[in-house]
């Protein structure tokens, strides 16, 4: 099987298994074309994804099979750091058991971003919402753990905004690394990364998305729009339409 570079030059699923750099795997999937040659770069993303998350799993068991030995040989109780581990997972979870969806969720977001969304709907506005979630399903698709097939559930564990602000800036953060149960950390990790290189202002809270058992859309569908203008201004996505 073939791709081929941005030079023209075929490419082999060998060779671009070999490449290493999301970065460049992004720029070769934005310029590609053809449907197998998509097909083969979005493989080798996702095997680059997984590879990386794997090793990161790797060192990640090493250093805790150290402090465990560090812990045993000082005294300590086996399996402390496993216990603290799991203690930490299941933290968000809690969270959302313990309190009922806050109706000050949509409430403080419309304070925030009433400006900028118009009380009245376009008569594209359908048009206009399809069109951007397809962009973000396009630009989501080679990264694991993502489906987005809303604007809401598909957005409740907070990867899908992480996976979104890492294709645009993929050396921000570790994306192989993140815990999918760890909800109010990915929302964090994603709009303040979001807010520092692409200046869009975070107008979702997260400690209001971890309360709902489903985000709202509106507000999902408000806070992408406006990152999609931010890296529109920033030159980072070329269009003559902003949804």
């Amino acid at each position: 099987m073939e791709s081929k570079s941005e030079g023209g030059a075929s490419l082999t699923s060998e060779e671009l298994a070999a490449i290493d750099d999301e970065e460049i795997l992004n720029t070769m999937l934005d310029k590609a074309t053809d449907f197998e040659e998509r097909r083969l770069i979005r493989a080798a993303l996702r095997d680059l994804l997984k590879k990386k998350r794997d090793k990161r799993e790797q060192e990640r068991g090493s250093r805790q099979q150290d402090l465990k030995q560090q812990g045993l040989s000082k005294g300590g109780a086996p399996g402390a750091v496993s216990v603290g581990r799991a203690s930490m997972n299941q933290q968000p979870a809690a969270n959302k058991a313990a309190g009922q969806p806050s109706p000050s969720a949509s409430s403080s977001f419309n304070r925030t971003a009433g400006s900028k969304a118009s009380p009245t709907a376009a008569p594209n506005a359908k048009n206009v919402k399809q069109m951007l979630l397809d962009w973000c399903r396009a630009k989501t698709e080679p990264y694991e753990g993502v489906d987005i097939q809303n604007f809401s559930s598909s957005w409740k564990d907070g990867i899908a905004f992480c996976a979104l602000v890492h294709r645009f800036f993929p050396d921000a953060f570790e994306y192989s690394i993140l815990n999918p149960n760890a909800h109010k950390e990915n929302f964090q990790l994603a709009f303040s990364t979001a807010e520092r290189l692409a200046g869009c202002p975070a107008l979702l809270d997260p400690e209001d998305l971890v309360r709902m058992k489903e985000p709202d859309w509106k507000c999902v569908y408000t806070y992408i729009q406006e990152f999609y203008r931010c890296l529109v201004e920033k030159g980072l996505v070329k269009t003559k339409k902003r949804p």
